[in-house]
C-alpha cells in the first residue's frame, strides 16, 4: 500500500430504477454480489490503493448507506458523506463534493468511481496520472478509464487515440466510470444544479484536455438485477 493525500469519491447517489424492486428498500450501491455490498470492493481496492479519505455521496435512502459503512474505520479509511436532497446528476454531484474533495488544496485532482460497478482495476496506476494533473494545473483536466463495449452499450461513448481522449475514430470504447478529475473541470458547474458529467467532458475532449486509458481486465456495469445475478455467479 502507498501513503498519498490524494482523494476518491464514489458516487453512490442514483435510484436505480432498472434495479427494482430490488433497490425499493436498499440503496444499489449496498446490493450484495458473493459475500460483500458492491460498494465494499471498491471501499477495499481503494484501501489497498493507499486512497485513505474517501468521500461518498447519496440521496435515495442514503442514512442506510451511513449506517451500513459508518465512518469507514473497519475498512481502514476515513469515510465523509455528500448529503444531496434531490438529484444532482453525475457532476452535479461532484461539484456538490469538491469542498469535501479539496479542502487540502483547491488544485488537488482526485478519483471518482461509480459505485454500480464492479471491477479489479489497481487503482494504484492512477497515482502518476494524479500527480501530473496536480504539477501541471495548466494540463490535462480529467482522465477516463476505457472498457471494451458490453453487449447493452455496442456503440461506447469515446474514442482513443495514443492516450489522448478524441473527438472522432474508427472504435468507440465505454466509459468504465472511473474517472480522475481536475477541480477546474467543474468551475461552470452552478451548485445545487442537476448537471450531467458528458457534456464537461466532450468540450475537454474538443479542448484537448482529457487523456485516457484502456482496461482490459474484469469490469461490470451493475444496472439490472440481471448483472447483479451474473456477477454474484461469477464471485461465487
Amino acid at each position: 500500500m502507498l501513503d498519498h493525500s490524494f482523494k476518491a469519491m464514489i458516487l453512490a447517489a442514483g435510484r436505480g430504477e432498472r434495479m427494482r424492486p430490488l433497490t425499493d428498500t436498499l440503496p444499489k450501491p449496498l446490493l450484495r454480489a458473493g459475500n460483500r455490498m458492491l460498494i465494499e470492493y471498491h471501499l477495499q481496492n481503494l484501501a489497498r490503493a493507499g486512497f485513505m479519505d474517501i468521500v461518498i455521496n447519496h440521496a435515495y435512502l442514503g442514512y442506510k448507506i451511513e449506517s451500513a459503512l459508518g465512518d469507514g474505520q473497519r475498512y481502514g479509511l476515513t469515510i465523509t458523506y455528500s448529503k444531496e436532497t434531490t438529484i444532482l446528476e453525475t457532476a452535479g454531484g461532484i461539484a456538490n463534493a469538491l469542498p469535501l474533495l479539496t479542502n487540502l488544496s483547491a488544485s488537488q485532482p482526485f478519483l471518482v468511481i461509480n459505485a454500480d460497478i464492479f471491477c479489479q482495476m489497481d487503482y494504484r496506476t492512477l497515482l502518476a496520472v494524479l500527480q501530473r494533473f496536480q504539477t501541471n494545473p495548466d494540463g490535462d483536466l480529467a482522465h477516463l478509464i476505457l472498457v471494451d463495449n458490453p453487449s447493452h452499450h455496442p456503440d461506447g461513448d469515446f474514442f482513443l487515440k495514443q492516450g489522448r481522449l478524441a473527438a472522432s475514430g474508427h472504435h468507440r470504447l465505454t466509459f468504465s466510470g472511473i474517472g480522475v478529475y481536475h477541480p477546474t473541470l467543474f468551475n461552470q458547474v452552478v451548485p445545487g444544479i442537476a448537471t450531467k458529467l458528458s457534456p464537461l467532458l466532450r468540450q475537454v475532449i474538443t479542448s484537448d484536455k482529457a487523456s485516457g486509458e484502456y482496461y482490459p481486465g474484469m469490469w461490470m456495469d451493475i444496472g439490472t438485477p440481471e448483472r447483479l445475478q451474473l456477477l454474484n455467479a461469477q464471485l461465487l
